[in-house]
């Protein structure tokens, strides 16, 4: 088979389809996110989102069946996102200085970005079932990973926790939550808190503090 030959017009076309819709669908998430945080869940419409798009209601009715899904692909945006924080590319996982300030800045970045939209999925999960399952794991999977954490370190003799690793990721994880609500937006303030926050981790860890 000639590795060089030309992609077929129709294959191309296909690739460009698709690259589209998935840019449209993106457009429309972020439009939902910043909707849903503006306005909360029941003053929402899809109109409101359509409308910061820039996009034709039955665009909308392409990609999602209603506000009820918008919304939950929302919140499981954000859920990814505070799952992520805890696995940086690039960052040697062995290393807890390392890790510990990247987790610090992932996580505080994560509940910056997302306080508002937090509070409307918390208010939403009362009465949906699936935005309540979404939450439930926003909420206890990044303390769960934190405590795997804790005791890989703790096992393997590089970290001697405060206390037991569920209760060290719970505390963990429940500072970065107050911290972030409050995060400041200066660059350097923000750098400040994070080489804060990652002392307090290392030491709620077990982890002796790097010579100077």
């Amino acid at each position: 088979m000639n590795a060089t030959a030309p992609v077929p017009a129709w294959a191309a076309a296909r690739v460009i389809r698709a690259e589209k819709g998935h840019e449209t669908r993106t457009l429309l998430l972020d439009s939902a996110a910043l909707v849903f945080t503006r306005l909360g869940y029941t003053r929402t419409t899809v109109a409101d989102i359509t409308a910061e798009a820039d996009v034709s209601r039955p665009t909308f009715y392409v990609y999602f069946a209603s506000k009820a899904e918008v919304f939950r692909e929302v919140a499981t945006r954000v859920r990814e996102e505070f799952l992520a924080a805890h696995e940086i590319p690039g960052v040697d996982e062995s290393d807890p200085y390392a890790l510990g300030r990247a987790s610090s800045a992932a996580f505080l970045a994560a509940y910056a970005a997302n306080n508002d939209l937090l509070t409307v999925i918390e208010h939403q999960a009362i009465s949906d079932p699936a935005i309540a399952q979404v939450w439930a794991e926003i909420q206890q999977r990044p303390t769960r990973r934190v405590a795997r954490y804790v005791r890989r370190l703790a096992a393997d003799e590089l970290a001697h926790p405060a206390a037991a690793p569920d209760l060290v990721a719970e505390a963990v994880v429940g500072m970065f939550a107050r911290f972030g609500r409050s995060a400041p937006a200066d660059e350097e303030a923000f750098g400040d808190l994070v080489e804060a926050l990652t002392a307090m981790y290392l030491r709620l860890i077990g982890v002796e503090a790097q010579a100077a």
